[in-house]
């Protein structure tokens, strides 16, 4: 009994486990919040000598759970904008595929020179999620206003309509009457495209995918903030189950027993810890600041940086 847990914890103490739970809390309640929350478990993981690969294919499917459970959340603003997801859940898995393969398909040296460069790119969508986010918001709200239809200028982030001063909704009247009814969105080549290109990302490594994904759809997708971000939040789980599914096959299909690079236990603690994280979330984003958030992403970040750095030269 106490060889098959050390086989299925990889040889991780208790100190190292309840770490890395406290971690995919941590995880699970930046997703809600901001975002990126692979560079707060990845940097765990990979500070406590898990190697890259097998830290990367492990945080993805145990975050798999926390990634549906916010799609859910949104399930309202995605039935409004659902004809979309027969264009772009497809291009999402195909390259979540791709992007799974390259994962697994190329020697672990590879990804620990790639993994510092997607590491630094991570975090400038981080860094500069603040501004895209509020870009992205700027011009889906010129877009409806201009159209008549979405969230237009003087609403909440719930799309409620205020009457204020000089809108065309005058007192007593319904805000729908004001407005058209919003008409579906459609999928350019250009947004598959992207979306495909943004699920290979996403395959192989699996940071701020959702920040990228974002910044896509705000410009591409002719919807408003809240359905691009259901959108999101659905294409970020169907690619990370995806990639998970190609995970498992080839590691039981093509791999040796010692060759595997899942580690269950790892999964596992990571899926009820962002789970956890998910739930609580909401509460935590409002009495903590972005700004804290976004900090601690980033010096996890760096420490990952570095200690991939000091593998690849200095090992």
């Amino acid at each position: 009994m106490e060889a098959l847990a050390d086989i299925a914890l990889h040889g991780l103490g208790v100190e190292m486990l309840l770490l890395i739970f406290i971690a995919a809390i941590w995880a699970g309640a930046i997703n809600t919040v901001v975002g990126s929350g692979t560079l707060v478990t990845f940097p765990v993981l990979v500070a406590m000598g898990v190697p890259p690969v097998s830290a990367t294919v492990s945080n993805a499917m145990g975050l798999i759970a926390g990634n549906f459970t916010g799609a859910w959340g949104y399930r309202r603003e995605i039935r409004q904008v659902k004809s979309v997801l027969v264009k772009l859940i497809p291009a999402s898995i195909l390259g979540g595929v791709i992007g799974a393969a390259l994962l697994i398909s190329l020697p672990e040296e590879v990804f620990g020179r790639v993994a510092p460069i997607l590491i630094v790119v991570s975090l400038i969508f981080v860094l500069a999620q603040p501004k895209l986010s509020a870009w992205v918001r700027a011009r889906a709200a010129r877009r409806d206003e201009a159209s008549g239809s979405g969230v237009i200028e003087g609403s909440d982030v719930s799309g409620r309509t205020d009457v204020s001063e000089g809108s065309d909704v005058t007192e007593g009247e319904a805000p729908s009457k004001a407005k058209k009814a919003p008409s579906m969105p459609t999928v350019s080549l250009v947004l598959m495209l992207l979306v495909f290109a943004a699920g290979i990302y996403g395959g192989y490594f699996v940071a701020a995918q959702g920040i990228l994904l974002m910044g896509i759809l705000g410009i591409f997708l002719m919807a408003n903030i809240q359905q691009a971000n259901g959108v999101k939040n659905l294409l970020v789980a169907v690619v990370n189950l995806t990639a998970a599914i190609s995970y498992v096959l080839v590691d039981y299909l093509l791999r040796e027993p010692d060759e595997r690079v899942i580690l269950w236990g790892v999964v596992a603690i990571i899926a009820v810890g962002s789970t956890l994280g998910g739930l609580i979330g909401a509460w935590v984003g409002r009495r903590l600041s972005p700004l804290v958030l976004r900090g601690i992403i980033v010096t996890l970040g760096l420490v990952a940086l570095f200690v991939m750095l000091r593998n690849l030269f200095w090992a």
